[in-house]
């Protein structure tokens, strides 16, 4: 019966959202007007109520998108169109309108306790705190990053560019071609090669505030989806219901309920939050519309990451991760932990950023991506031999990445989707290389046992010559770099990668790189009276990166290891037809594009990229 109730509200509500609403459900009058009594007669009531109410409210609530880079006052012609409001409209105002089951609640003191404990710790300084409780989701009024959402400081970057780079994906890549472009490791395990393109505009300053908004609506309401299995998402939002105030914009309420507020302990949180959880993903995007002026004041960051914190339970966060102990926001400086970008990126709150999880025995191992994934995430750190980021990760779905460096987050992207497509010998070599990785349990250190070597060569199809075998066994263990040696000289008809023309398919494509920090920035500097002037914006810079073709199995491996001076390409003196590249421009970015795409070669016009 209750299933039964719920059923018949959520239909209520679905009705209620329709361009033309019917009238509310009423009951039929009663014979010789008998009170209602029975417990049935009762609960029809309430669900006719509810229905109601809600839809009140989102008629109440049909408003256009507010505008995330700005919070302006009410100006003559706004207050003109919009008189006074009574106290009873503004606290309806404030409540935010849409419920789906609920009319939302506070954490109690031991939930707000724990949430506080997992996020900060016991020892978290004000400083950190501040960061966190300082920083709002707001786009760039720079017409050139007006993509972009700003970050004053640092502490939040984590959270700031995982959610950029999913704004990204619903501002440049419309819905319906997903369903024909698929990512690279679903085209090597099917076989097939992606020959779907699509290219984005590159005319930033044309996104419209409404565009802007939604895209970031449809973000949030995509992730904490995902951080609920598909099956909910937990919204958290100001409690100030109630709050007496009459005629102000809802920005303004807001900002006057945050003056003073500082969060430094559990039960601060607990007095500020309203919890709100939903099954359908309209009606959390209705909320998460509604209630974007929440999400663009100064606690906004903080509400985002409690709300995926929430929409994937406390429990199963803490299972997700390898040390439990730990607090997801790290010291000394405050950064998200990478915890929190996985959540935010597959949905877990997993440490690492390999592919599935790593064994050990006796029950001891650690946890990795376990899917595919929509945007990706690329790391300085593996360029400096601390990790290796997997293949869910390197190759999502859509072309565009959070990029990490020891201090900071980033996102690095292309209009372009074809950017991930792979030629014949490309796919071949990510096979192979996917195999391999299966059976190295070092950690990424790119080393395998010899049971394990013949298990690649089985599934990858490598038939090697008795002497090479022979030499690549010998020591009991076998390294890729050797391994992939000896198959740049097997040929393509025992499983290897031998090309009697040298060329393997040279590659030329635009990436963009954003960095939500504010700062002083050559490439935006405007000429006044022949002088330039430095603009205060977030950095977009456009790279032109070029992948060269291989060569001799020699030279290439000569080059695997590229060295970040600008002498790193130089010829080796071997008489080729292929010309080598020009020295690329170098910047730590670039490191990190080379562990997608190794040996690229990058250019730009201006100040270098900054990943910190």
């Amino acid at each position: 019966m209750a299933d039964q109730e719920e059923e018949d509200l959520r239909t209520a509500l679905r009705m209620s959202m329709q361009s033309s609403p019917p009238e509310p459900k009423r009951s039929k009058p009663r014979d010789g007007g008998a009170p209602v009594e029975s417990p049935e007669d009762l609960r029809r009531m309430k669900r006719e109520l509810m229905a109601a109410a809600a839809e009140k409210r989102l008629l109440e609530t049909s408003v256009s998108f507010p505008s995330p880079s700005q919070s302006p006052s009410p100006s003559k012609a706004t207050a003109d169109k919009n008189p006074v409001k009574s106290a009873d409209s503004v606290r309806k105002e404030v409540d935010f309108g849409v419920k789906e089951g609920s009319s939302g609640k506070e954490l109690s003191i031991e939930e707000a306790n724990e949430l506080f404990s997992m996020v900060f710790g016991s020892g978290v300084s004000k400083d950190i705190l501040a960061q966190w409780s300082n920083q709002g989701l707001r786009f760039s009024c720079d017409p050139e990053t007006s993509m972009g959402l700003v970050q004053h400081e640092g502490g939040p970057c984590g959270v700031l560019a995982t959610l950029q780079a999913f704004v990204l994906k619903h501002l440049f890549f419309p819905n319906e071609i997903g369903k024909v472009t698929s990512n690279v490791p679903q085209n090597l395990d099917s076989g097939r090669l992606s020959k779907s393109q699509y290219v984005a505009s590159d005319n930033f300053s044309s996104l419209t505030e409404d565009a802007k908004a939604r895209a970031l609506v449809k973000s949030m309401d995509e992730i904490l989806f995902m951080c609920g299995d598909k099956k909910r998402a937990v919204i958290a939002t100001l409690n100030i219901v109630g709050l007496n105030t009459e005629g102000l914009a809802k920005n303004e309420i807001i900002a006057k309920a945050l003056e003073g507020l500082t969060i430094e302990t559990g039960s601060d949180l607990q007095k500020i939050l309203r919890i709100d959880t939903y099954t359908s993903e309209t009606i959390a995007f209705q909320k998460l519309h509604t209630a974007l002026p929440v999400f663009q004041s100064r606690m906004g960051a903080l509400l985002f990451l409690i709300s995926a914190l929430l929409s994937r339970g406390l429990d199963s966060i803490q299972a997700d991760r390898d040390d439990p102990s730990l607090p997801l926001v790290t010291a000394p400086f405050g950064h998200a932990s990478q915890e929190i970008v996985n959540l935010l990126l597959c949905g877990q709150a997993v440490p690492n950023v390999f592919d599935g999880r790593m064994d050990f025995g006796g029950g001891m191992f650690l946890k990795g991506i376990s899917m595919s994934v929509e945007v990706g995430f690329l790391t300085l750190l593996e360029s400096l031999n601390f990790c290796k980021v997997g293949q869910h990760l390197k190759c999502p779905k859509w072309p565009i990445w959070v990029v990490g460096s020891e201090s900071h987050y980033t996102v690095l992207f292309a209009l372009d989707t074809s950017v991930q497509d792979e030629n014949e010998l490309e796919e071949r070599e990510s096979q192979i290389r996917r195999a391999f990785d299966a059976q190295d349990q070092s950690g990424g250190g790119g080393f395998i046992s010899v049971e394990g070597f013949h298990q690649v060569l089985r599934e990858a199809g490598i038939r090697l010559p008795s002497e090479k075998l022979d030499h690549l066994c010998s020591t009991g263990f076998i390294v890729w770099s050797e391994f992939w040696q000896v198959i740049l000289d097997v040929d393509k008809s025992l499983g290897g990668l031998k090309d009697s023309s040298g060329l393997m398919g040279k590659k030329v494509f635009d990436l963009y790189h954003f960095n939500g920090i504010a700062k002083s920035d050559i490439n935006g500097s405007h000429a006044t009276s022949g002088a330039e002037t430095l603009v205060q914006r977030p950095r977009l810079t456009k790279l032109k990166v070029s992948v060269p073709p291989r060569w001799t199995p020699e030279e290439f491996m000569a080059d695997v290891v590229v060295s970040s001076g600008p002498g790193g390409n130089e010829s080796s003196g071997k008489d080729t037809e292929v010309t080598k590249p020009e020295p690329s421009q170098h910047a730590p970015l670039v490191d990190c594009i080379r562990t997608r795409w190794s040996r690229a070669v990058c250019n730009w016009v201006g100040d270098p990229p900054s990943i910190v």
